[in-house]
């Protein structure tokens, strides 16, 4: 059990830090809403109800699909992009998707290789690509989700003020929803341009987020 603590305790710690957070959302978000209801004279929701409502799915598919959108971004601008002397970035002289023997697939692989990095053919190729095609995925499907939810709590607000409710295309082309979705992808795209350019200056010691302390700035692609 120690073993398994330790030799996972990245996923646990952050899925832990994951399920605290998005309690204390709902318990929050809750009491926000309920304030906002008891202003317009409206009645106040149980968590129960809160927690299964758009207004709550909403809020939370815009954060999700804005982080996928980062990553998905992010694993194939570092393919063809690179920042001199940046731990989050190739070697400057290694951009694109490199040759099968530095990506050990095919006859290159070794015993311990994944099967399908071995395999070659269709089964390589999609294997090649599997990450990005994921996060690409995760983003359309919570982003699919903002929408669906974000135009059924938008429209409980329409309703509300005896306005006509919108389609889902006339939801995904408001004000609205892109104020929601670009607030998000600002903040994403700053914060992974931050930690780009900021870690070629600074460190910190142990994580492999960073160059190792006595690097010099230049250094690119070293993790310590």
């Amino acid at each position: 059990m120690k073993r398994a603590l330790r030799d996972n305790g990245l996923s646990i710690g952050f899925g832990l830090l994951f399920l605290a957070a998005l309690v204390g959302q709902a318990f929050a978000g809750q009491a926000a809403y309920n304030d906002r209801q008891l202003a317009d004279a409206g009645a106040s929701i149980s968590l129960a109800q809160y927690v299964t409502s758009s207004d709550f799915a909403v809020d939370v598919a815009e954060n999700w699909q804005s982080e996928y959108l980062q990553f998905f971004l992010y694993v194939f601008a570092t393919v063809w992009l690179v920042q001199r002397g940046s731990p989050e970035s190739k070697h400057v002289d290694e951009t694109g998707t490199e040759s099968d023997r530095e990506q050990k697939v095919g006859r290159h692989a070794t015993a311990d290789s994944p099967a399908w990095a071995r395999a070659g053919g269709w089964r390589t190729a999609v294997f090649a690509r599997s990450l990005g095609a994921v996060m690409g995925l995760l983003f359309g499907l919570s982003w699919l989700a903002q929408s669906i939810a974000g135009r059924s709590a938008y429209n409980a607000e329409r309703l509300a003020q005896l306005q006509d409710p919108l389609t889902w295309l006339g939801y995904v082309g408001s004000a609205d929803f892109w104020n929601r979705t670009l607030q998000n992808w600002q903040s994403e795209f700053l914060a992974m341009g931050s930690i780009v350019v900021i870690s070629i200056y600074l460190r910190q010691r142990g994580s492999p987020e960073s160059k190792p302390v006595g690097e010099p700035h230049d250094t690119t692609d070293t993790s310590g």
